[in-house]
């Protein structure tokens, strides 16, 4: 493995140490003795425990309060004073079969929780942890398909995230559709509410939103969300990267930094998984654009760094704790190479300290002042379940159980786990963020029950899921995926329906839940990895031809071309009117399997940033076929480390030019 090089000239950007921290990982046999299934089902029952001693304990010391504080053994109210972490573990309940606890726990919400309340909540966080949970409890609790159904269950959880909802439209009402980061249930936004938020608050909506439209038949849900996306993805920079931090009312950027971390990631999850979970090809379309720039200009096997969105400049050399999601989400896109290093070097800090700080600079190889906590996050141990899954090495069961071990002997506190201050000290807070219930102990549990041989609803149930960025279990039921039903692309016709659009519109297939494909236990990494075999192809095709228009057009997203930076795909001419769609630019068909990467796409040599440029040819979808994290909760500038390099140049910001075309 080369060093780490820097695009332009500045210090080094990693030492050599710290560089080599992956190599060990790869390069050497597993992290301890192998763990045996018989261990595996002893750890997936520890990891149970380990939900029960927190969540008994927030049930006892802590509601209806949001959140338990489990050195103290009271609660606080965090987010809006509705019983949150109840609302966001109902899920992991059905998840562990506890039909008694989950069945209690909705009639609760259900006959207890209201949203008229005079509160101001993060938008964000309310719809990630009360809409997503109230979302995914719902469509466990209605279906007998799940084994969870409650008979006396009339949709009273849908009734709410409907309310919901409806009180953060409000947000979305800005000149750029993008919402402001706050909204008060009762009386809207604020009158001294800022007017700046982050990329993820903006982009990490889709999927809740979509799913509400589609069970509401309310459509507005959804076009708000896809709104904010487009008003984010048209203010890219030339290079096709985005900033952390946008004036909701000018567009102009705020924050430059563009990484996969604070305030940035879960935009990159909600485009790929807003694709999976609908199968809407312009999610995917500004996928592939913005994970090409991603890895273009802020790889550098195996970390990942910030740059400034305009220049390229490396601005921080940072591994922050919420990068521990991306590999997870390269496995879903089928880039798996790239993701088994970057997860080990990953690790590699977590077994430095015992933790993954929020902030570990790695041109000193320490931690960043400022930023020397873990608050229980699940993002490493969310891409350790999917490496897994993947490659069923069971190095990653040997993960699993050294951040078990971690937790239980660093983090266990009276009533529940303590967020960690200080990794070096181990010394423990008085905090138990609602997430560790609907995600960090969820994706352990997952983890060890997949190497014993699953039996949950995920991995055995009647459909597929997609998990939301707070780990909510979100089903692709025909009535969310809308399988026979759904656009090929925006603008364009419907199944069956020749007065909506553009030429002929038919399905060639009616794709039913019966045809989705089981995960193969013996499937193994590698650089052509076929997502088909991990997740499922459904979705029907549909034919017809838009001529003269490009595939960016046909999508609805074209952009002002600007000299050396068109960011249009040059359109293929269809000759043949009965032919199926086939999208332009190395989009090419395949009969079973989706690779969404063809190739890894790795950061370049030595080589400025004005040579750059970004092929568009290594991207390979099949057309009738489908494949199957968190913005800031702290600030990415906190601490008083220095940037290693500027750049002044002012914002370019490209305007969408029908922006608001679907509401």
């Amino acid at each position: 493995m080369q060093p780490m090089r820097l695009r332009r000239q500045g210090p080094p950007l990693l030492c050599l140490s710290a560089a080599l921290l992956a190599c060990a990982l790869l390069a050497g046999p597993a992290v301890a003795d192998g763990v045996t299934p018989s261990e595996a089902r002893r750890l997936r029952d520890e990891v149970k425990d380990m939900f029960y001693h927190a969540f008994d304990g927030y049930m006892q010391h802590a509601f209806p309060l949001d959140e338990l504080r489990p050195l103290s053994c009271q609660g606080e109210d965090s987010l809006g004073g509705y019983a949150l972490t109840l609302i966001d573990s109902l899920d992991t309940l059905a998840l562990l079969g506890d039909k008694e606890r989950f069945s209690a726990g909705v009639q609760w919400v259900g006959k207890n929780v209201r949203f008229d309340i005079n509160k101001t909540v993060s938008v964000f966080e309310t719809n990630i942890r009360i809409l997503g949970g109230l979302l995914s409890a719902h469509l466990i609790a209605s279906d007998y398909a799940t084994g969870m159904r409650i008979d006396s269950y009339d949709d009273q959880l849908l009734h709410l995230a409907d309310d919901l909802a409806q009180r953060l439209l409000p947000a979305f009402d800005t000149p750029t559709g993008i919402p402001f980061g706050s909204v008060n249930l009762l009386y809207g936004v604020d009158d001294d509410e800022s007017k700046v938020t982050s990329t993820a608050g903006g982009g990490t909506l889709t999927l809740e939103f979509g799913i509400l439209s589609r069970l509401t038949n309310n459509s507005v849900f959804e076009q708000v969300t896809k709104n904010s996306v487009r008003g984010i993805w048209a203010r890219r920079s030339k290079l096709n990267l985005v900033g952390a931090h946008i004036n909701v009312f000018t567009g102009e950027w705020t924050q430059k930094d563009a990484g996969i971390g604070t305030s940035i990631d879960s935009f990159y999850e909600y485009l790929l998984k807003a694709y999976l979970l609908f199968g809407d090809e312009e999610y995917l379309y500004v996928f592939q654009e913005a994970y090409k720039a991603v890895m273009h200009y802020l790889h550098h096997d195996p970390w990942y760094i910030e740059v400034n969105m305009n220049s390229g400049a490396t601005v921080w050399p940072l591994f922050n704790s919420l990068q521990a999601f991306w590999p997870g989400l390269q496995v879903l896109a089928g880039d798996v190479d790239p993701a088994i290093r970057t997860h080990a070097a990953f690790f590699s800090v977590w077994k430095k300290y015992g933790f993954t700080p929020e902030g570990f600079n790695l041109a000193t190889s320490t931690v960043q002042n400022g930023q020397r906590s873990y608050p229980l996050r699940p993002e490493l141990i969310e891409s350790t379940y999917w490496l897994f899954k993947a490659t069923r090495d069971y190095r990653y069961l040997d993960v699993g159980r050294d951040i078990l071990a971690s937790l239980q002997y660093g983090a266990k506190c009276p009533c529940g786990y303590c967020h960690i201050s200080d990794v070096e000290t181990h010394k423990q807070d008085d905090h138990m963020e609602s997430f560790f219930l609907a995600e960090t102990v969820k994706y352990l549990w997952l983890l060890f029950d997949l190497a014993v041989g699953p039996d949950n609803i995920v991995e055995n149930g009647p459909y597929k899921y997609i998990f939301s960025t707070e780990g909510h279990l979100l089903p692709a039921t025909p009535e969310i995926a809308l399988v026979d039903e759904h656009c090929l692309y925006f603008g364009a016709f419907c199944n069956g329906s020749t007065d909506r659009g553009y030429g002929n519109g038919d399905s060639s297939s009616k794709q039913q839940s019966s045809n989705y494909t089981q995960f193969d236990d013996r499937q193994t990494a590698s650089s052509q990895y076929s997502m088909s075999n991990v997740l499922f192809a459904t979705r029907g095709y549909i034919k017809g031809v838009c001529p003269g228009l490009n595939h960016a057009q046909k999508l609805g997203i074209s952009y002002r071309n600007e000299e050396g930076n068109s960011v249009e795909q040059n359109s293929r001419d269809h000759e043949n009117p009965d032919e199926s769609y086939v999208a332009a630019s190395g989009v090419q068909t395949q009969s079973s399997s989706v690779i969404l990467m063809s190739h890894s796409v790795t950061s370049q040599p030595d080589e400025s940033v004005e040579t750059i440029s970004i092929p568009h040819e290594n991207i390979v979808v099949t057309a009738d076929s489908e494949f199957m994290r968190e913005p800031m909760r702290t600030d990415a500038t906190g601490g008083s480390s220095q940037k290693l390099t500027g750049d002044t140049d002012e914002d370019i910001v490209y305007q969408e030019q029908n922006e608001d075309s679907t509401s």
